[in-house]
């Protein structure tokens, strides 16, 4: 059979155990000397004594790329499409994955939807031998230790036939951590199967404040008592799997207006309030054995009054995070592209001074030229110290030992299918996420729908693109779950922004449907969805609304008598949501932050803990 290893085609992804031996032949002799410390988990792992041994082989280039942690386009490390080669000598002057690690040896590589690396359960296992194969063959090579964002939910990389979970809010609806250390537990599996061994979640930050652009629904709640405790036991899920997980974004980030992907945000708390809001969730996943625990681009004048972002802080990095919180694990840096960090040093200027701060992994700079050589010249010229660079490559050969990476670091087709996307693991995410829906309103008992008594069914509203790989639209998945369970539900996609003639198309239908389900999606006073809503009210049909992001919609729209909260337009939560409307199941999740009036911002609409029930 033709070797896989390094493409998307063949039938066999895991190489020989001979030709994984000669491939880490380096790195196996330097470890072999010595008393292995076992990992409760896995095989042995080597002690720092071995580890400290394969450092001190290093070049300073290699320790440098050790720091950095990724992108790459294509699908395959050797042999990617044309369109990915032309992107990657455009933003990082090399062909493919494999010339990555050639040039710059970097420790780790990010998998990203939008960079092609995640098409397909046995393409991204061949993807990650490859990348394997490709560091290993290097002199001197070591494992890479592959990443990625699958918070679940609105943010995940690899979508169906992956299991998809219900994201964090939709578990802060639901309250157990046992469902939350599930989540855990079966997404490390899959992703320790397909080759992924670091996962930057769970998201650890409080959203205490609704106007979060860049949080709201991928946080727990609003509770730090509970978001720390499903954030432990999510770690813990993590843990079991053998995948590292990571805490996000110190020191929080869930009371700020503005989104650190665009600009600099600043967060006012007292350090009181950051004591009592946002660091107990950071303090249960460092006592649940975090991995890592990523940064925020955010300024907190009141734990560092340079007004430099937490990555680059030092005082919070080292002072707070290190030495207050007793934390020796890896810290890695939110991604360097983002210009919440870009704002107020120049891009050489980045990742030295995170490196000064206490930040062990460097992510996605947006050149990784411009930052290789920035951290090798502060070496060189005596910013930093080669010692300096050690204790962070230390930090990232421990975990990388404690994965398994230094054991074996290939995967196999034979344990994709074993794991990904099974009928139990995709029963576990549909059990789990009708534990969350929430029943916000139900008026004169609208809901549940009976097929008998209601059975033509319109479903209309936004239809935003689909967040991880799931089938979609919202309008159509809804439509289809509806109509699997009795109903004759029609779709009719009308937007986050209906114009007038799309309202309109909207109301002519209503009228000849007995019910009709609409889907909101971060609904304003101004917003175009409001007009629909109303207008399709006045036709006197009824209708069901569904908040398919955030559940503080339901303050814009009072005159809607059965309000659901999904929590995100994934197909396993907009599924649990049509059964529950049917009746099919019982509505059991609720509320994880307060809802407040709409007319009245200081007044509280719906409490945490609000949720109604058949």
């Amino acid at each position: 059979m033709p070797d896989s290893s390094t493409g998307s085609t063949g039938s066999t992804a895991r190489p020989s155990r001979r030709t994984v031996l000669a491939a880490t032949a380096g790195v196996t002799t330097a470890l072999a000397a010595g008393p292995a410390v076992h990992a409760a988990t896995g095989p042995s792992a080597p002690d720092d004594r071995r580890l400290r041994a394969l450092i001190s082989r290093m070049t300073l280039e290699e320790k440098v790329g050790q720091l950095f942690v990724m992108r790459v386009y294509g699908h395959s490390a050797t042999d990617p499409d044309q369109a990915d080669i032309d992107a990657n000598l455009k933003e990082i002057g090399v062909r493919t994955a494999a010339e990555l690690l050639t040039r710059y040896r970097v420790g780790g590589i990010i998998y990203f939807a939008w960079a092609h690396n995640t098409r397909a359960p046995h393409q991204i296992a061949d993807l990650s031998n490859g990348i394997q194969k490709a560091s290993l063959g290097l002199e001197r090579g070591l494992p890479v230790l592959i990443s990625t964002d699958q918070e679940h939910g609105i943010v995940a990389r690899v979508g169906e036939p992956a299991t998809l979970f219900p994201g964090a809010m939709a578990l802060g609806a639901g309250g157990s951590r046992a469902d939350a250390r599930t989540v855990g537990r079966i997404a490390g599996r899959e992703l320790r199967a397909l080759g992924i061994r670091q996962n930057y979640s769970p998201v650890a930050d409080v959203n205490v404040n609704p106007a979060n652009p860049v949080i709201g629904v991928r946080s727990f709640g609003s509770d730090p008592h509970a978001v720390a405790g499903l954030a432990a036991a999510e770690v813990k899920g993590y843990e079991s799997s053998r995948v590292a997980s990571t805490a996000k974004h110190f020191p929080g980030h869930g009371d700020t207006v503005d989104d650190s992907h665009a600009k600099l945000p600043y967060i006012h708390h007292t350090r009181e309030q950051w004591e009592r809001l946002d660091a107990p969730p950071f303090r249960a996943a460092i006592a649940a054995g975090i991995d890592s625990i990523m940064t925020a681009h955010i300024v907190v004048p009141a734990l560092d009054d340079s007004e430099d972002p937490a990555t680059l802080s030092r005082p919070i990095l080292t002072g707070i995070l290190r030495e207050e919180l007793g934390y020796d694990g890896v810290v890695v840096t939110d991604s360097l592209g983002m210009e919440g960090v870009r704002t107020k040093y120049g891009d050489d200027r980045v990742p030295v001074l995170a490196l000064k701060a206490g930040v062990d992994q460097l992510l996605n700079p947006p050149s990784l030229d411009v930052a290789w050589n920035a951290v090798l010249d502060a070496v060189r010229g005596g910013e930093l110290t080669e010692s300096r660079l050690d204790e962070s490559i230390l930090r990232v050969l421990r975990l990388k030992a404690k994965l398994g990476l230094f054991h074996d670091p290939y995967v196999s087709h034979a344990g994709v299918d074993r794991t990904v996307g099974t009928p139990a693991h995709l029963a576990a995410a549909d059990r789990i996420a009708e534990r969350t829906t929430t029943l916000l309103v139900n008026e004169g008992g609208l809901l549940p729908l009976s097929p008998r008594s209601r059975p033509r069914l319109l479903v209309v509203g936004a239809d935003p693109a689909s967040p991880s790989g799931t089938t979609g639209p919202p309008t159509g998945v809804l439509a289809g779950a509806l109509t699997e369970l009795g109903f004759t539900a029609t779709a009719l996609s009308t937007g986050t922004a209906p114009s007038s003639a799309t309202v309109a198309k909207a109301v002519a239908a209503a009228r000849d449907a007995d019910a009709v389900v609409v889907g909101t999606y971060n609904v304003t006073a101004s917003s175009g969805q409001k007009t629909l809503v109303e207008q399709l009210l006045a036709t006197g049909t009824p209708v069901v609304a569904v908040a398919i992001r955030n559940p503080y919609d339901v303050a814009h729209l009072p005159g809607v008598a059965a309000y659901v909260a999904s929590y995100s337009w994934t197909d396993v939560e907009l599924r649990a949501a049509a059964r529950v409307i049917a009746g099919e199941a019982d509505p059991r999740g609720t509320l994880p932050v307060p809802v407040q009036r709409a007319d009245d911002p200081a007044a509280v609409l719906y409490p945490v803990g609000h949720g109604l029930r058949y």
